[in-house]
């Protein structure tokens, strides 16, 4: 028979033990619920799964709480004009961040520090003039970049250095007059690029940026409209089309070195004559046949020949080409001659040869006859 005292322990040890497991709930239900409350959405966004949206709620600060394993933040049309540098410090596994049509003019250096999989930020049509270079330097993954219908008057060199899967860029509707091409040379991926809208500026500052663009094109690469407006003779034609050859004599301006006689300063011209301040800008480009006129206003105006550097090429090829062709068949003309002349030579020397020869023949045959006659 069973001990009574041990068939009596496990009856006394059950309360206990549901005591325990009732607690083993609450305590799993307590942090459940506090998992789920720290995982909610926030009260102004709609979120689906990975997909927080909090477009168009006239939002003036980022919203507190978000999901950390939000993947897509859409944050457009609303009225952010700062954010704080660890905003997003918290979602690691964002892919996606829509910010554009907002107030936004400065971006701190640390932003994106913890976007490591970010792959796709858009800023269009905020009021940003700057932009630090190292702002995207933890973004390696990221393959679209929106920084259309900004303040930026230059793109900083080292910003994109860390970025070779870029395949879609836009720099559209800015204040740019000019690129850097070392800025753009990391991008080894890149496929399309949009630059139209900006108060480009073709003169030798973008001389650099204009091979860049041709070598891009080459490769198969795919850029919108690049309108100058400065210099004048060049307004409204597009980079594309500027022959290479203006990019080719850009010399600094010293000492008035383009005036009559060499004497004298003269400052270069921008925006219809006036005077640069001081420092002066690169000088206009001078193509090899240009014309210098001085102005009324001291300032020396350039004339440029409205040719196609592609157009130009060809034109040499085809030139070459036939030169070529006339070269080998004056060639064959000339030892044709030659071999004419050789030969009518040896016939004419042979000629004189026989000569003689015939006069003889021709007085022995006289001879025969008169002996013939005296014998009849």
């Amino acid at each position: 028979m069973k001990n009574p005292t041990e068939a009596g322990e496990p009856q006394q040890n059950k309360p206990a033990l549901r005591l325990w497991n009732s607690a083993l709930l609450c305590l799993l239900g307590t942090m459940a619920c506090l998992v789920e409350t720290a995982w909610a959405c926030p009260t102004p966004c709609e979120c689906n799964s990975t997909v927080v949206d909090c477009s168009d709620r006239e939002l003036l600060s980022l919203p507190s709480n978000l999901p950390p394993n939000t993947k897509t933040l859409l944050l457009l049309n609303n009225k952010l004009s700062s954010l704080s540098p660890r905003a997003f410090s918290n979602l690691t596994s964002l892919e996606r961040l829509d910010l554009s049509n907002n107030f936004l003019d400065n971006l701190p250096a640390s932003l994106f520090r913890d976007q490591g999989n970010l792959s796709e930020l858009v800023l269009h049509n905020n009021s940003i003039t700057g932009l630090g270079k190292g702002l995207l330097q933890s973004c390696p993954g990221l393959q679209r970049l929106d920084l259309s219908m900004n303040g930026l008057s230059q793109v900083p060199l080292g910003l994109l250095d860390d970025l070779p899967g870029v395949e879609w860029l836009s720099l559209a509707d800015n204040r740019l007059q000019a690129l850097e091409r070392a800025t753009f040379e990391p991008l080894s991926n890149l496929q399309h690029l949009h630059l139209s809208g900006n108060p480009w500026e073709c003169d030798c500052n973008l001389r650099d940026f204009k091979h860049w663009i041709e070598w891009f094109l080459y490769r198969g690469g795919r850029i919108d409209g690049v309108e100058c407006t400065l210099p004048k003779d060049l307004r409204g034609r597009d980079i594309r089309n500027v022959p290479m050859e203006m990019f080719n004599y850009c010399v600094q301006l010293e000492d008035g070195s383009l005036m009559p006689g060499g004497e004298g300063r003269g400052p270069p011209c921008s925006r219809g004559g006036e005077h640069l301040p001081q420092p002066p800008p690169q000088p206009p480009i001078r193509p090899p046949t240009e014309v210098v006129e001085p102005v009324a206003t001291g300032c020396v105006r350039q004339r440029y020949r409205p040719v196609s550097v592609r157009r130009a090429i060809g034109t040499v090829i085809i030139a070459g080409v036939v030169c070529g062709i006339v070269c080998i068949m004056m060639v064959v003309a000339a030892a044709y001659g030659c071999i004419y002349a050789t030969l009518m030579a040896k016939y004419q020397r042979e000629l004189k040869k026989r000569q003689p020869l015939m006069g003889d023949g021709d007085g022995e045959g006289e001879q025969d006859e008169k002996q013939i006659s005296s014998v009849a």
